[in-house]
């Protein structure tokens, strides 16, 4: 099944499988997604879907259930 996947504030849309890891989809989109440890640790990759759920991109996948998908990426500095 593919999901429609829209990054803001890049306003990129790119279609994935479900399953899919949210970094993948990200780099296969030309969207990046700033990283630390990539094991959810650091959450140096937290992203907010558009549920206002927020989640870290390097241990999430893209959900099942939805034809679309937007995901609102944050602004770290320290990163």
């Amino acid at each position: 099944m593919s999901v429609r996947i829209h990054f803001l504030p890049d306003d990129v849309t790119v279609d994935a499988k479900v399953g899919e890891p949210l970094l993948e989809v990200a780099r296969r989109a030309g969207v990046i997604i700033p990283t630390g440890c990539l094991m959810g640790s650091c959450y140096a990759c937290t992203v907010e879907l558009e549920d206002m759920d927020t989640v870290r991109a390097c241990i999430s996948a893209v959900p099942p259930g939805r034809e679309k998908l937007t995901i609102n990426l944050f602004s770290d500095p320290t990163w």
